[in-house]
């Protein structure tokens, strides 16, 4: 079979609507699970802070202004179909789109060059980039902005596996706890279990791409999704730090399977907005 040439400008293109996009318009997944939440929850202080979200998210869409001030470090999956040729280089293609939709989005910049030196690099560039091989002709980018405040509570646990689902419930728990107010709650929480270290923590990230109100394929997995969002909501930290039963919007949980020695667990934290968004060239 031939292969289908994409020149490396179209996904550049691409990759700088979706940038600004996530960053403006807010997934009306994420919006009707605010309004939603807003009718269940129990505080009157989370109540007026869940309107509050509203009202931003929608001067964001209007007046095409990013919804928080931390336009976050911009994370592309990509997925490519094996009959796909980009013409150019994809790498490139990519870290130009970003420079392109944070420069012409008027988003923040907020990339150092070395964690040290803390220079900044100016455009937001390089991103941080997951390739994956797919069968097919076609390439999907999905641009996830992600927000430091909240990846700073996001943490990996090295689990035996005999501490089993008790000890997962307990890791994200604790995460969630410690995170508290500084993650901007309702928060959206991925959750990787299995893998290695560094597959699990992939996990999680990816899980953060699953819509809100959209359940895992195992039954299994999909129950205890549900339970532990139910776990989570009665720690009581609630809208914005402030008390309530509106302390997580929703979260999701990917598997891998792993060694017969371990149970790596992954949690990644995300605010509210929970930014993606995705196109198929």
């Amino acid at each position: 079979m031939a292969l289908r040439d994409i020149p490396a400008e179209r996904v550049t293109e691409a990759v700088a609507r979706l940038a600004i996009k996530a960053n403006i318009e807010l997934d009306p997944a994420v919006e009707a699970a605010i309004r939603a939440a807003r009718q269940t929850e129990a505080s009157p202080v989370g109540q007026a802070i869940l309107d509050q979200l509203i009202e931003n998210a929608a001067v964001a869409r209007t007046q095409r202004i990013p919804i928080c001030q931390d336009t976050g470090l911009a994370v592309v999956f990509v997925e490519i179909g094996q009959d796909v040729h980009v013409v150019g280089s994809l790498e490139d293609a990519i870290n130009e789109g970003v420079r392109r939709g944070y420069t012409e989005g008027y988003l923040r910049k907020s990339v150092v060059r070395d964690p040290i030196d803390r220079v900044n690099t100016q455009d937001n560039t390089p991103a941080i980039i997951h390739y994956e091989i797919v069968p097919g002709d076609r390439l999907k980018i999905t641009v996830a902005p992600k927000g430091i405040g909240s990846e700073n509570m996001s943490r990996i646990y090295m689990l035996k596996p005999a501490q089993g689902i008790e000890g997962i419930e307990q890791a994200v728990l604790e995460t969630v706890q410690l995170a508290g107010p500084n993650a901007c709650p309702p928060m959206v929480i991925g959750v990787g279990v299995g893998g290695t270290f560094e597959k699990c923590a992939y996990l999680a990230k990816k899980a953060l791409l699953r819509s809100i109100g959209d359940p895992s394929k195992d039954p299994f997995w999909a129950a205890e999704e549900k339970q532990l969002l139910k776990k989570v909501n009665e720690t009581g930290i609630g809208p914005q730090g402030f008390g309530g039963t509106t302390t997580a919007l929703w979260l999701a949980i990917e598997t891998w399977p792993t060694h017969i020695g371990g149970m790596p667990v992954a949690v990644n934290i995300n605010c509210h907005v929970a930014r993606h968004e995705s196109e198929v060239l």
